[in-house]
């Protein structure tokens, strides 16, 4: 499969909102987002370019597609910068900043071929040359039921903490939070 990895530009906010809206029909999207196809199919455009221009950026966040030699997107992985001292999505308030891996998704007939750890490469790469804020974390949260995902993440280097929290939408479920530290 020939495809390449490379960050999104605030044009690719039509892919980005396709590949998103995709992503959210896939049947692991209950457990795997903290968003419907219906929430995100009713935002308007302009949620959209927003969106993509600050993943674009790459100041708060960048986000990375495998894009095919045909220009289909095969994934994507977004990655959050998390300052120290400032509130995240889970209401949690760093002590170091940090890197939160969020928004990964890989179409089926791309699972399995590399395209998965080649997006997690950029994601970490990205990370790690950050020079404000310096990065020595990089974590990502899974829920307990994800065990595709989960096995994945730990052939990619992502280790348990120990750290969970309540799945968003089943407060009798977990969150389960992995990560990686600078080598």
């Amino acid at each position: 499969m020939t495809h390449i990895i490379r960050a999104v530009d605030a044009d690719d906010w039509p892919k980005i909102k396709q590949l998103r809206l995709d992503a959210l029909l896939d049947p692991a999207a209950p457990v795997a987002f903290h968003d419907t196809y219906e929430r995100a199919a009713a935002h308007p455009d302009a949620f959209w370019q927003e969106r993509a221009a600050g993943a674009a950026a790459g100041v708060a966040s960048r986000q990375f597609v495998a894009e095919a030699a045909d220009g289909r997107w095969l994934g994507t992985v977004s990655v959050l910068v998390e300052r120290a001292g400032t509130e995240t999505f889970f209401g949690e308030v760093p002590e170091q900043p940090q890197t939160h891996v969020v928004g990964v998704f890989v179409r089926p007939e791309a699972r399995g071929s590399g395209v998965a750890q080649e997006l997690f490469a950029a994601a970490l790469a990205w990370s790690w040359a950050l020079a404000e804020p310096r990065i020595e974390r990089v974590r990502l949260f899974v829920h307990q039921t994800n065990g595709r995902a989960e096995a994945m993440y730990r052939r990619i280097g992502f280790e348990p903490t120990g750290h969970t929290l309540p799945a968003p939408a089943d407060e009798n479920a977990r969150e389960l939070e992995l990560a990686v530290l600078r080598g």
